[in-house]
């Protein structure tokens, strides 16, 4: 078998043309899940796997918003008060001209009238109201001002929230089609790991990410630096799962045996992103097992960051970084020019202290940032947060910082 095959994915892209990449793929990819039907307990989380359109008016019909009287508000006071109140299980009878009729709060305001008058500030005499001008519109919740019949509320790929059963079951919706959850089989790289030497810090770690980004993940143990059986074990796990997630052996070292597995098993779309830590990353298309393979870098820290920033958006559709403003409480200098640099911060009062520097909890870099070395160290996984910058950043700038919270969602 030919080794070393050339990819498309050679050369460092940046971080953006990564997410872009790979937000191409999930729209590509995405329809070859099967589908299944949730009720709507169970859409949070989910993909839907087609559009839904609004089969009718939100609301089918105009109710009251207030206790009051619903009348016309281009008739004058006084108006003549009809009999028989409405309720909100009450179908509203016709109303003349120059009439009111009480009407409760969810109760349908009759056609004729466009408007209520607040209880306490109607006055009542002799079966003849008055009260405070009112205009057309006032405490009507209208038909139709919600939702219009066929209007597309939702688009086939949207990852639902608890939130969306509110409008869903408004549509008298009881459940939805969605895409099934992707299964995933994680496997670690390297001889130390495999023999026991040094433990995956890794796996759980993925595995807890893909899972909070709705999807299942399985642990399928490690295997050696040796090609044969990297290449095996990775051709293996993609005829059983939807998405391989590999760590290690994504740099270009002599026992870095994944990418080049990679390269002859499929189509590598990208290998290395200019993302420090975590640069060496590759996602990949298996065709022959339509599956997607995800090469993760060894280092904690790397691996967390470069699998949270790039491969999110694959298992979410949700490339959006919300941040948060803080305060840089020190200057932290950039080494060298062209990359995105996630420096972890720990946020306290409006203030970033970056982790890793001299002065934080984690001294291990002075003022200029080093994501090798922190890229290994576990304690920088105690950020609250990472600032994405491409430039040096001095103490006292106000910085957006990434929650890590908006990572694992």
């Amino acid at each position: 078998m030919t080794r070393d095959k050339p990819h498309a994915g050679d050369d460092l892209i940046e971080l953006d043309a990564a997410v872009d990449r790979v937000r191409a793929l999930r729209t590509e990819w995405l329809p070859s899940l099967e589908t299944e039907r949730v009720s709507l307990d169970g859409v949070a989380g989910r993909t839907l796997a087609e559009p839904i359109r609004a089969p009718v008016d939100v609301p089918a019909q105009s109710h009251a918003t207030m206790d009051g009287f619903a009348f016309d508000a281009t008739d004058e006071y006084p108006l003549r008060l009809v009999d028989d109140p409405v309720y909100p299980e009450d179908e509203p009878p016709a109303l003349e001209s120059g009439t009111a009729i009480r009407i409760a709060t969810g109760a349908p305001v009759p056609r004729s009238a466009n408007a209520v008058l607040k209880r306490e500030e109607a006055t009542v005499d002799d079966g003849q109201l008055t009260g405070t001008p009112v205009e057309s519109g006032q405490y009507v919740y209208q038909r139709g001002s919600n939702v219009s019949e066929g209007e597309e509320l939702f688009e086939a790929g949207e990852r639902l929230g608890a939130k969306d059963a509110l409008l869903l079951g408004d549509l008298d919706v009881d459940d939805v089609a969605v895409r099934e959850r992707m299964s995933v089989g994680l496997l670690a790289t390297g001889t130390e790991i495999h023999e026991g030497r040094h433990r995956d810090l890794d796996s759980s770690m993925l595995a807890g990410l893909v899972r909070s980004w709705g999807h299942e993940a399985t642990y399928e143990g490690s295997v050696p630096d040796e090609n044969d059986r990297v290449e095996s074990r990775i051709d293996e796990l993609a005829g059983e799962y939807d998405v391989v997630v590999t760590t290690g052996g994504t740099s270009v070292g002599d026992k870095d045996y994944v990418i080049r597995t990679l390269a002859e098993l499929g189509d590598v779309l990208f290998h290395r992103v200019r993302l420090r830590p975590g640069k060496p990353i590759a996602v990949a298309r298996l065709p022959d097992h339509n599956a997607v393979a995800i090469a993760v870098p060894g280092k904690p820290v790397g691996a967390y960051l470069v699998t949270a920033l790039v491969t999110r958006p694959f298992f979410t559709g949700d490339a959006s970084l919300p941040t948060v403003s803080a305060r840089m409480a020190r200057d932290v200098g950039i080494a060298t020019p062209g990359f995105t640099y996630a420096i972890p911060v720990t946020l306290s009062d409006g203030t970033a202290m970056p982790l890793g520097h001299a002065d934080s909890a984690l001294p291990i870099y002075g003022e200029t940032f080093d994501p090798s070395v922190l890229s290994s160290s576990t304690r920088a996984s105690r950020a609250d947060g990472f600032v994405l910058t491409e430039e040096a950043v001095a103490a006292d700038e106000t910085v957006a910082v990434v929650p890590s919270t908006v990572l694992e969602q």
